[in-house]
């Protein structure tokens, strides 16, 4: 198959060469983030019970997830949650399958619970309630899904026209963001409980400096007073520009929970602004690089929720993710690559309307020598696209 693959070299000033550059990161428990993390969870959930009832994944799409914040009253030492976070899981969702039904409503609300428990302070129980309004796709997609709207082919068909686009390599202050949020995360929250997950990294990068404002909604059971606070965040601050030191030699101010005053402050009883005040939707946070990059190009398409089958406002972003990853790990005189991979509905996933590459060349390079591999990188991913689908139904892909 000849597809329609296009490489092409560009000019322009890299994102490092630019005066200002902005990067933000909405961490873990943020509402959005809540919610994407959510949709993701309840399409793998029904990946894994349409692979056990039926033998193959069926037509779903659980991407319109919905978060209503609650009502909460923390303080020093203690708080309550008043009202509970309602969480509305919608989309679409094979309900029957060869005469049985399927308890999709079940399935869903189970894995929301499940990765909501992710928010080690938020009582799953008593905190939140989680409606699942889940129903059957249209049949026109529904035909498309299984491919009878076309000759058969073990290929899937595009159910949207839609593109996917990512880039290579993370800039210094992308780097930055990320690996702050995860390292927090996965790291100091051990040793410092009244961190929570509802953890916002916003950086600026202007010329020099690099600046970080930090927001975390920190858990307040484990505060005593407002010294503590302080010195709370004096700490968080510390541990934040360790991480922050190992990708930049530039001169670095972290800034954190910058609202506060002595009689108000961040605190919150489970480590979430979704207690109260702070809504949430899915697609509207971080792109699959987990970032979102003003800088770059990038798509609008929320990936999380999506089926990982033949939504290809899922698949081609996570594909072009892939694509640019290894360019930039293969081929030597790429400086930055940006890759977009346009779909057209009907049309067999493996064979795009489009697929495009552009370089940004170092000095030096043979262009036709990079055309050819970069062209070559991406041929092989779309030829193995089921590789994605397959990871994605498995959660083995960031898709937020």
């Amino acid at each position: 198959m000849e597809r329609n693959i296009n490489v092409e070299f560009v000019s322009g000033k890299p994102v490092e060469e630019q005066e200002i550059e902005i990067v933000e990161r909405k961490g873990l428990g943020h509402p959005d983030s809540l919610c994407d993390g959510i949709a993701e969870a309840v399409s793998i959930a029904l990946c894994n019970e349409y692979k056990r009832r039926c033998g193959k994944i069926l037509h779903h799409n659980t991407d319109k997830v919905q978060l209503v914040a609650g009502r909460s009253n923390p303080r020093y030492g203690g708080g309550e949650v008043i009202s509970p976070i309602y969480i509305l899981l919608g989309g679409r969702a094979t309900r029957a399958f060869d005469g049985e039904e399927i308890a999709v409503d079940i399935v869903a609300a189970d894995a929301a619970k499940a990765y909501l428990r992710n928010v080690r302070n938020l009582d799953v129980d008593s905190h939140v309630i989680v409606d699942s309004k889940l129903r059957k796709g249209s049949s026109d997609l529904i035909e498309v899904f299984s491919g009878k709207s076309k000759t058969d082919t073990v290929i899937p068909i595009a159910n949207d026209t839609s593109f996917g686009v990512a880039h290579a390599p993370l800039s210094e202050i992308e780097a930055i963001a990320l690996n702050v949020e995860n390292k927090v995360m996965a790291e100091y929250r051990k040793k410092e409980k009244a961190i929570g997950e509802d953890m916002k990294v916003m950086a600026l990068r202007e010329d020099g400096k690099i600046t970080l404002t930090i927001g975390d909604a920190f858990v307040s059971k484990y505060v005593d007073d407002y010294e503590h606070y302080e010195d709370i965040k004096r700490q968080l601050r510390g541990y934040i520009s360790g991480v922050a030191e190992a990708y930049t030699n530039r001169e670095l101010n972290i800034l954190t929970n910058m609202a506060d005053t002595p009689n108000s402050v961040y605190i919150t009883v489970t480590g979430t602004s979704a207690e109260m005040g702070d809504d949430g939707c899915a697609g509207r946070g971080n792109r699959c690089s987990g970032l979102i990059t003003p800088n770059r190009p990038i798509s609008m398409e929320g990936t999380p929720g999506k089926n990982p089958v033949n939504h290809t406002g899922k698949i081609y972003n996570l594909l072009a993710s892939k694509i640019a990853s290894e360019v930039v790990e293969n081929v030597d005189g790429v400086r930055e690559v940006y890759i977009k991979v346009l779909s057209e509905i009907g049309r067999r996933i493996d064979d795009p309307k489009v697929a495009t590459a552009q370089i940004l060349p170092k000095s030096g390079v043979n262009p036709e020598a990079v055309k050819v591999k970069v062209k070559r990188i991406t041929d092989e991913w779309l030829l193995n696209i089921s590789e994605i689908t397959e990871m994605a139904a498995r959660g083995e892909l960031r898709t937020f």
